[in-house]
């Protein structure tokens, strides 16, 4: 996956207008909020380890 993973809307104050941070500081996957004057960046974790259970046929439970 090499695409930079891109947030809808603000942690902080929920605004949507957001732009991937130019500051070399910030490092890779980092935005910068116009409304709030924020930066923040997403990072994938990993997957959980209990996974997808199937509780009755037709749904997943998570």
């Amino acid at each position: 996956m090499s695409e930079r993973a891109a947030p809808f809307y603000c942690p902080y104050c929920g605004d949507e207008d957001l732009r991937p941070s130019e500051n070399p500081e910030g490092g890779h996957g980092a935005w910068e909020c116009a409304a709030c004057n924020r930066a923040f960046q997403l990072k994938f974790l990993g997957l959980l380890a209990r996974g997808v259970q199937r509780t009755e046929p037709g749904g997943d439970r998570i």
